[in-house]
């Protein structure tokens, strides 16, 4: 894959994770796991946009992005695979310093997430 598909696939799998945390969010019948993956889907959708603009800012608009899509069973396991998937995926993201700083906020975002799940019952 080309830095651009990186990007596109970096994107996609961000915005998926907003729809699984909604659909988690909406299931679940713990108030700490409800609020905590709302605060998630609010968030993660955002920091997206913003990280792609900043990208089509640096180099090129994305026009294409790929189409599939996964529907986890279990929120603590699924956000920790998202942090493994962002943490992995940086690499081969641009280095410019904002776009970096934009990934850090999305795993900050993750990493706090995973807290209030694991630890605010």
């Amino acid at each position: 894959m080309n830095e651009t598909e990186n990007v596109a696939m970096f994107a996609a799998t961000l915005l998926h994770s907003a729809t699984n945390t909604n659909f988690f969010h909406w299931s679940t019948n713990s108030y700490s796991q409800h609020k905590a993956l709302g605060n998630y889907y609010d968030e993660i959708v955002e920091l997206t946009d913003d990280l792609l603009e900043a990208y089509m800012g640096c180099y090129e608009q994305i026009k294409s992005f790929p189409s599939t899509y996964h529907q986890p069973k279990e929120p603590t396991k699924y956000l920790e695979s998202l942090k493994n998937f962002v943490n992995d995926a940086r690499k081969d993201l641009p280095q410019e310093t904002q776009i970096q700083n934009i990934v850090d906020e999305i795993a900050q975002l993750i990493d706090s997430t995973l807290y209030k799940l694991k630890n605010l019952k």
